[in-house]
């Protein structure tokens, strides 16, 4: 009954929330909707062990392979947005064969090398990714009306309803993923992986698995950035938006599935509010690689980890 209540309320909070707003944090609170997604889809992979410098480039495959689909094929905007978490899907699986030859800091340094080559085949052909200045005009979101509300996707309003709802069905999915067998099979692989194999486990296969669902999400949440802002090109997909997912994952904490969301929410709020408001947003990279250094030295478990102490004391008393 108590979670049930606190489902209501959170829930109630959600869908008032952008009222209180103004149009500029509105489309603040879409952005950040959409990065929940990207920095919970990364946090999938790092179960197995293995962490991505590529996963934002990932990202953008699922954007350009969706905006190249709705742009250039005519297929109906939704449609194009599944289609492009499965072509970043398929694209992690190619990957797979020579990054999971690979293992930790050289895991790490490949995924790196293997975005900026993909990174650099956008930047080189014109035709049909747009060269250097990518693709714009992107095909936006279809408007639609259900009862009463009519959705209309140039309005951020709209469009944070509508990848709230995406973005809810896809952390779903991923938590229940991480519950299954499967999802204890990938922690199986991270901590006790010569026993899996002993036991029949077959590494090199479930880790491409996890590879392969988190680019699929990281895909989808790529397809609605790109729907929603109209324009991608390859500085969007850069390493320095990548270097804010790993910041967002160590503050909040990967041994939670509620830690990357609480470390991206946190973040987002410190600069959207914070920095921007003091006129520091420039200096956000210095920030970040600052509250980076101190929360691997003084709070290693990240965020969650206070939450965790404070949910303990309160069950004390």
């Amino acid at each position: 009954m108590r979670n049930l209540l606190i489902f209501i309320v959170g829930a109630a909070a959600l869908i008032t929330l952008p009222h209180f707003l103004s149009f500029s944090q509105q489309e603040i609170l879409v952005f950040l909707t959409i990065n929940i997604l990207l920095v919970s889809s990364y946090r999938l992979l790092t179960l197995t062990g293995e962490w991505s410098l590529g996963h934002v480039v990932i990202m953008g495959v699922g954007a350009y392979a969706s905006a190249l689909f709705s742009k250039e094929l005519g297929l109906y905007v939704p449609v194009s947005i599944l289609l492009g978490g499965i072509v970043a899907a398929l694209l992690a699986v190619l990957l797979s064969f020579p990054l999971f030859r690979m293992k930790g800091f050289y895991f790490l340094i490949g995924s790196f090398a293997a975005g900026e080559i993909i990174r650099l085949l956008w930047k080189r052909f014109r035709d049909p990714f747009g060269g250097a200045k990518g693709i714009k005009g992107i095909d936006p979101m279809p408007d639609f009306s259900i009862g009463i509300y009519d959705f209309d996707f140039f309005e951020p309003i709209s469009y944070y309803y509508l990848s709230a709802m995406i973005v809810a069905a896809c952390l779903w999915i991923l938590w229940r993923i991480e519950r299954s067998p499967v999802g204890l099979t990938f922690h199986a692989v991270h901590w006790q992986d010569k026993l899996a194999e002993a036991s029949g486990v077959n590494l090199r296969a479930y880790r491409t698995l996890a590879f392969a669902i988190s680019s699929g999400f990281a895909g989808i949440a790529g397809a609605l950035l790109a729907h929603y802002i109209g324009t991608i090109n390859p500085n969007s997909f850069d390493v320095e938006v990548m270097v804010f997912v790993l910041t967002w994952a160590i503050v909040g904490g990967t041994g939670t599935f509620y830690g990357p969301i609480l470390g991206c929410i946190v973040l987002t709020v410190l600069n959207e509010i914070v920095l921007r408001e003091l006129g520091f947003e420039q200096m956000r990279p210095l920030i970040y690689g600052a509250i980076m250094i101190l929360s691997i030295l003084f709070m290693p478990k990240g965020l969650e980890s206070v939450v965790q102490r404070i949910i303990s004391r309160r069950a004390k008393t």
